[in-house]
This record gives structure tokens, C-alpha cells and sequence, in this order.
């Protein structure tokens, strides 16, 4: 299967910004991405985001279903833990049925201590609330009635109705930064959805122990196996860190001021200037040398679908879409031909 290439639209603005404005240049650069063809559209999710204004998640999503026509919309990633399951099942659904069949279900667990405390719970429990809702979740996409008990739910001869268009359910991608948060993803959920944060060597390993605990679970690779990375194209790669670079270290000195450091493998850090964490992490320079660290990435790590963000709070729209359409003139076809 040849390399395909997302885009994610993260939704996010410095203070000061005209919301309503930023929402309609949005929704434009996801009809962009469409025309251009891109095959997945990403919104991701946080709450109370001290840095930046976020516009939420699935409204985004449900906007889209309508704008998008062509590419996948993909929740990626709910913080599950955070949430009730009979809520998301039913909103997912609604989304699936809005994009005929388009969605694509991307959990994961959560890090900041602001959202647990918000939502009432704790990080202790993330790891079990996101289990109990995956299980709730896919039975009642799939169930008539479900009764269930978790710790922060009772299922009472409970209904989704309508159920998502796409049969059993939606793909379910589970974020997974740890080796021991893989089993999750092995148990409930169709394939690993590989994190932005960790470097490619790393992931060697982790992939080979990903393959292990699917032997162990008699269960085959995933047809799909998506990753998301930052990225940036320009015509030379010295334009490109100058165009970029600023707006990635920021965005990375904030992941690691809200603890995302913390949740990665042993020997892993996003402490740093930009020099020393764009090798292995980023996706950068001319079009030549993305795609070649494209292909490398599928090569390597057996990754055939690529998420790549291109935007960050503060970077003019202009430029961001420049960069959206570069990449799918000169960086998208040799990727395909080479993979």
C-alpha cells in the first residue's frame, strides 16, 4: 500500500486573534487539503490550553463532515479517559453517519493534570477509565441493548442509536507513547497510532515489540498503521527552518512544559533547542528531503499513513497553506511512486 499523506489542522491561535475569522480560514484550508488530495483531515484535542485558544475537537469535526468531501475526518486523538462512553459513542456515530463513513476514531489517554482534575478524575486512573470506555463503546456500536458497570459508568439496558455507518466501527487508532501503553492499543484497537514526539530510532524498537505482543495475541500487522509528525516544506531546507522552525520550538518547549516528556520512552526528552531535537522528529527542508525522510519512515517502520501538521499558533495562514500546497504537488507523488 502505497505512502498516504494526512494533514492536521490543529485549530489553534494566539490570544488576541478573531476566533470567527480563524474558524472560516480553517474550514477553508480543510477544503484546500481535500482538493489537493490529502487522505485524512486530523483534529486533535485538549483542554484549558494556558499558550494558545483551541477550537474544540468534534464541533470541528461535525463542521467538516459537510466541507470535506473526499478525505477522512479523524478525531485524532480523543482523550478518552476523560469522557463518558455512551457521550462519545453517540456523537462519534452521529459524525460517521455526517461524513458517510469517513471517520476515524483516535484515542488516547491523556497527560495533563488541569484535564483530569476538570473532568474528576486522576492520572492514575486514565489507563483504566480509557479501557472501560473502549469496551462500552464498541459494544454499543455494535449491540442492541448493553448493560455494563465500569468504575465511572453504569450501562443500563443502554442504546446508540443510529450506529456509525462504517461496520463493526469506525477505525480505531490508540495513541501510545510507553511500550507497556502498546497492550492497549494490541487489545482494543485496530492498529497503533505512532505519537509526533518520539525519535525514529526509538521507534525501531518499539515497533519490533509492538509486533511481538501481536504474535502473542495470534494477531496480524495492521493493514493501517498511521503515524503523525511535524513537518514543513519549502523550496530549500534553510527556508524552511527559517519559515518553521521558530513555531516548532515553541510548540515543543510547551509539550514539554505540560509534561509530555514525562510520558515518553526511557532516554527520550523534549527539552532543547530546535537544533538538537529536529533530527529524528521533525519532517523538514526542501522536497526532495521530505520525501526522502517520508520514504525512510515507511521504510523503516512499516508506517503507510502519515499525519502531518504544518501549522502552528502564530504562523501567518499564507504561508502554512503555501506549505500544504507544495507538499502535495512535489512532495506527495514521489512519495507514492517511491512506496
Amino acid at each position: 500500500m502505497p505512502l498516504e499523506i494526512g494533514v492536521m489542522l490543529r485549530g489553534q491561535y494566539e490570544f488576541g486573534v478573531d476566533m470567527a475569522a480563524a474558524a472560516e480560514e480553517l474550514i477553508e484550508q480543510a477544503r484546500m487539503a481535500d482538493r489537493l488530495g490529502y487522505a485524512s483531515i486530523t483534529k486533535g484535542s485538549h483542554y484549558s490550553t494556558p499558550d494558545y485558544q483551541a477550537l474544540q475537537q468534534l464541533p470541528v469535526l461535525a463542521r467538516l463532515s459537510g466541507e470535506v468531501k473526499n478525505a477522512r475526518l479523524n478525531a485524532g486523538i480523543v482523550l478518552l479517559p476523560l469522557h463518558k462512553p455512551l457521550d462519545i459513542a453517540e456523537q462519534l456515530a452521529t459524525i460517521d453517519i455526517l461524513s458517510n463513513g469517513r471517520l476515524i476514531f483516535g484515542v488516547g489517554i491523556g497527560y495533563r493534570e488541569v484535564e483530569f482534575k476538570a473532568f474528576g478524575t486522576t492520572q492514575k486512573e486514565r489507563g483504566r477509565r480509557a479501557t472501560e470506555n473502549l469496551i462500552a463503546i464498541k459494544r454499543l456500536w455494535s449491540e442492541d441493548k448493553v448493560t455494563m458497570k465500569g468504575t465511572h459508568f453504569e450501562l443500563e439496558d443502554a442504546v446508540c442509536w443510529p450506529k456509525p455507518i462504517q461496520k463493526p466501527n469506525p477505525p480505531i487508532w490508540i495513541g501510545a507513547n510507553a511500550n507497556a501503553a502498546l497492550q492497549r492499543a494490541v487489545d482494543y484497537g485496530d492498529c497503533w497510532y505512532i505519537n509526533p514526539h518520539t525519535t525514529i530510532d526509538t521507534l525501531v524498537d518499539q515497533v519490533d515489540y509492538y509486533k511481538g505482543l501481536l504474535d502473542k495475541a495470534n494477531k496480524p500487522f495492521p493493514s493501517e498503521f498511521p503515524m503523525r509528525r511535524e513537518a514543513f516544506v519549502a523550496p530549500t531546507r534553510a527556508e524552511a527552518i527559517k519559515l518553521a522552525g521558530p513555531f516548532v520550538s515553541k510548540k515543543f518547549a510547551s509539550y514539554h512544559a505540560t509534561g509530555q516528556s514525562d510520558q515518553l520512552p526511557e532516554g527520550e526528552s523534549l527539552a532543547g533547542d530546535f537544533d538538537e531535537l529536529v533530527d529524528g522528529r521533525f519532517l523538514i527542508g526542501s522536497p526532495d528531503e521530505v520525501a526522502a525522510q517520508m520514504i525512510d519512515i515507511n521504510r523503516r517502520l512499516g508506517v503507510n499513513h502519515l499525519i502531518v501538521s504544518m501549522e502552528w499558533a502564530g504562523m501567518e495562514k499564507s504561508v502554512a497553506m503555501d506549505c500544504m500546497q507544495l507538499m502535495a504537488e512535489e512532495v506527495m507523488p514521489k512519495v507514492a511512486s517511491a512506496t
